[in-house]
């Protein structure tokens, strides 16, 4: 049992006395434009499913972000407007966010030094000019619903992540898109009672994970200011984390453009089809067919990924496990 008794139930807008929090100031920053960049192409990767309580698209273009910072929760807000980068945040870490926006939107990665050797990565590449490779800067934020995400479907993890953010979360900050939330801090994390933990369809293994790296939550996010592959070593000495969890978190966390995942279901066939028309390439064969990208492997998976180039399915999908009923 990951801890005896549930976690407070966080704070809402309507539980002070008078019912009502006035909305905080925000804060704001413009950036100059880079001419190309995609907003959701940069940003989609921060995003756990259609539901998830971070992260918001609305009408007018704008993405909207719900983060726990080092200096507390807070709520971004980014749109192109007037020919710049425009952003709002709201909360006790508005500051940090906005200080991280130019690592935010990939001013630290340098997309002129990919080279593509293969035609469809060059027609997606100068089709996708707008990707660049975020960098976050945090770390938990997407270690755990990397963590989430093992050995079950997409939609079950991001069923779970959306229903543990929810229940344990805080309301995010400012005035927000409906639903939004900041996820937990470390301490509820690692309260959180195994009973929640089996409602929400995750398995004593992954909850276990969690735990374990919320109990050292501040040595982890330190792995943000490391480079790349010193930064995996340090998350994969939490036991239930390996390569695959480590790659993913790191990808979005330090942006970094060489860290290919391994160990996924599907990757290594799509890539293996898309470079060589072999749908049963392994890691290995994915990793001999990436070698010419060598430093921008990453960026060369992600451009392979949106190419749509995918092959035939020849099974039903993996069905999903509801451990809730056990």
């Amino acid at each position: 049992m990951a801890g005896r008794f549930a976690p407070r139930t966080p704070t809402t807008r309507t539980t002070y006395r008078g019912g009502h929090i006035p909305v905080p100031t925000a804060q704001g920053r413009d950036l100059e434009q880079d001419q190309d960049l995609d907003l959701g192409l940069t940003l989609g990767p921060l995003r756990r499913g259609p539901g998830d309580p971070t992260f918001r698209t609305t009408a007018d273009g704008s993405v909207w972000r719900a983060s726990r910072t080092p200096d507390g929760p807070g709520t971004l807000r980014v749109r192109i407007r007037a020919g710049a980068v425009a952003a709002e945040a709201w909360g006790p870490g508005a500051t940090w966010l906005l200080d991280g926006l130019p690592a935010l939107l990939g001013g630290d990665d340098d997309p002129d030094a990919f080279v593509p050797r293969h035609k469809l990565l060059a027609l997606t590449h100068r089709a996708r000019r707008g990707l660049r490779l975020t960098r976050t800067g945090l770390v938990m934020e997407s270690l755990i619903p990397s963590v989430l995400e093992q050995k079950v479907t997409a939609d079950e993890a991001y069923r779970s992540w959306r229903l543990l953010v929810r229940k344990y979360g805080e309301p995010a900050p400012g005035p927000t898109p409906d639903g939004m939330y900041v996820m937990p801090d470390a301490r509820t994390w690692a309260m959180i009672p195994s009973w929640e933990w089996h409602r929400a369809n995750v398995d004593g293994k992954r909850s276990a994970t969690i735990v374990r790296a919320a109990r050292v939550a501040r040595r982890m996010e330190e792995a943000a200011h490391m480079a790349p592959p010193e930064a995996r070593k340090r998350l994969e000495l939490i036991p239930g984390i390996g390569p695959w969890t480590s790659a993913e978190t790191v990808q979005r966390s330090n942006g970094a453009p060489d860290e290919v995942t391994t160990g996924d279901l599907h990757l290594p066939g799509i890539v293996g089809w898309a470079l060589a028309g072999d749908r049963t390439a392994d890691d290995a064969a994915m990793l001999e067919l990436l070698a010419p990208y060598e430093g921008q492997r990453h960026r060369a998976a992600r451009l392979i990924l949106l190419s749509g180039r995918v092959p035939p399915r020849r099974a039903p999908r993996l069905a999903p496990n509801d451990i809730t009923a056990w």
